[in-house]
């Protein structure tokens, strides 16, 4: 295949080629990082733990590279806004922007973010060691291609716009003393997990499931980690509004449940202090993302250290589980484009990947989760290894609308059948004329 064609290709197939022609003229790059000594890469992050391990990576990198590092970390509930305003100008602050999985289609439809597959391409950039292939498949389709089969997954016409830094799935934590106490067993499916609740509840006196809830997103990711195993979907493969059939309401009634028998507070709840109420012993189980491991076994932060044990998030229908979190990517008016790029690259090649798990972070390649010291340190990553098998790159449409439909209206749906306004029936029967409005409005349905 030609190279000119290589850059064409769609998906992680052309993806993948492309990383593979490392030389220049005939001979191996030699110092990819000579160009840029003493350039500066303003990046955008998130107050999270994940990138508060990263952190302690930089220096690392700048000495190697000579490349300088310069974060603006806020509250990931800024993020957005102040990565819209950036970039919105002729030439922004940063080279470099952690995104939310939900806002990568919307980026590259306002043309606010740059393909990857170019730098990649690049001899003169592009590590020959990257290795595409090592990097968990599920996160690098949902977090980082664009185009392809429903305009977010791979396929004809799909690119890559960004890494997964930060990517995570769902996974079950729970008590291991209290359910030895009680003689009981890691629920396998939902029927199961269903049955714990009430009788937990009642046995300990504290919460038998915690979860997220507030309004807005928060609960909305709840709800869908409930609805995919189910065998729900938010919309039809004619982008009708489907959230509203049997397995949405019914993901929806049990996380009311849910809300009844876990910590006080789940209505408010969100993903810190869903987090928070299982560390402090507040609940017996916990069924969201694995940032949980990073956290449980450290004395400053949890009261619970090794208490606790790992299974697969429970099968419904189907086993299914989270696909999200946080990638990188290069806003369209960055300064220092190609010194961003090494910077990205850095952070998620294989012996960067190794170590930013060992100091907390989420792994986010197949190498580092086999890795024997890490498996060691972290004996809970054979579940999790396991549990990739069933990530759902399509957890979630994530259209350029995804957002407002996430927290205008489901969010607000969501919230009040926990708050008890409505039932789970009224609240996303009541929501589908505002969906099927955002939906006609970007052209999925005909007025």
């Amino acid at each position: 295949m030609k190279r000119r064609e290589l850059l064409k290709a769609g998906g992680i197939a052309g993806i993948l080629a492309a990383t593979q022609f490392p030389l220049i003229r005939g001979v191996w790059a030699q110092d990819r990082y000579a160009k840029y000594r003493g350039q500066t890469v303003v990046m955008n992050i998130p107050a999270h733990p994940h990138y508060d391990a990263m952190t302690k990576l930089l220096p690392e990198f700048t000495a190697e590279t000579g490349i300088k590092v310069e974060l603006d970390k806020i509250a990931i509930g800024r993020m957005k806004d102040k990565q819209l305003l950036e970039m919105a100008k002729p030439q922004g602050d940063y080279d470099a922007v952690c995104y939310i999985v939900m806002w990568k289609t919307e980026y590259v439809k306002k043309n606010l973010i740059v393909p990857l597959e170019p730098y990649f391409a690049n001899a003169a950039l592009a590590d020959p060691a990257y290795d595409m292939n090592d990097i968990v498949k599920g996160y690098l389709e949902n977090l980082g291609l664009v185009g392809g089969k429903k305009g977010y997954l791979p396929g004809p016409g799909a690119k890559l716009y960004g890494l997964p830094y930060g990517a995570e799935t769902s996974v079950l934590a729970y008590r291991k003393d209290i359910f030895d106490k009680h003689g009981l067993k890691a629920p396998q499916t939902y029927d199961e997990l269903q049955k714990l609740l009430a009788p937990i509840k009642a046995k300990e006196g504290i919460g038998a499931l915690t979860s997220r809830g507030q309004a807005g997103h928060q609960c909305v990711h709840a709800w869908l980690l409930h609805l995919n195993p189910l065998g729900g979907e938010v919309f039809d493969d004619a982008w009708n509004p489907a959230f509203n059939k049997r397995p949405g309401i019914d993901a929806l009634k049990l996380l009311k449940e849910i809300s009844d028998t876990g910590p006080a507070g789940i209505p408010g709840y969100g993903q810190g202090e869903m987090i928070n109420a299982f560390l402090q012993g507040q609940a017996a189980m916990y069924l969201d993302s694995i940032l949980i491991m990073g956290q449980v076994n450290d004395p400053a932060k949890s009261k619970i250290v090794g208490k606790v044990a790992y299974a697969l998030h429970p099968k419904g229908v189907r086993y299914a589980s989270q696909s999200g979190g946080l990638g990188l990517a290069i806003p369209a008016n960055a300064k220092n484009k190609e010194a961003a790029f090494l910077l990205l690259q850095w952070l998620t090649s294989k012996p960067a990947d190794l170590k930013v798990t060992k100091v907390g972070g989420n792994a986010g390649r197949m190498s580092t989760l086999q890795n024997q010291e890490i498996l060691k340190q972290y004996p809970e990553f054979a579940i999790l290894t396991e549990q990739l098998r069933y990530v759902e790159p399509d957890w979630r449409p994530i259209i350029a609308e995804w957002d407002e439909i996430n927290i205008q209206a489901l969010g607000v749906a969501v919230s009040e059948a926990l708050t008890g306004k409505k039932t789970p029936e009224e609240a996303l029967n009541g929501t589908v004329p505002k969906v099927t409005e955002i939906m006609k409005r970007g052209g999925y349905l005909k007025s």
